[in-house]
């Protein structure tokens, strides 16, 4: 997991943290559904187009190719 730092308005980090008590769950918790339901219920499209291939001439090692990879669906989950 990745720390973030939110600001809340005094009025909904109360709400918060009455809504935590009365769960069970945490702050944390609540906040990750919330940002989660959110992002569900987004009408944004999605991209789901092929990966991009390429030939730059020179020969790639498998770990490069993973890399590359890896650095594409971090971009493509970054955008849901």
């Amino acid at each position: 997991m990745h720390k973030t730092t939110v600001y809340l308005p005094e009025e909904l980090d109360l709400r918060l943290e009455a809504e935590a008590a009365a769960t069970g769950l945490s702050k944390a918790e609540l906040i990750r559904r919330g940002v989660a339901a959110l992002l569900d219920a987004s009408d944004r499209p999605r991209l789901s187009g092929p990966l991009p291939v390429f030939d730059s001439g020179r020969p790639r090692t498998a770990e490069d190719l993973d890399d590359d990879l890896v650095d594409q669906l971090k971009s493509r989950a970054a955008r849901r």
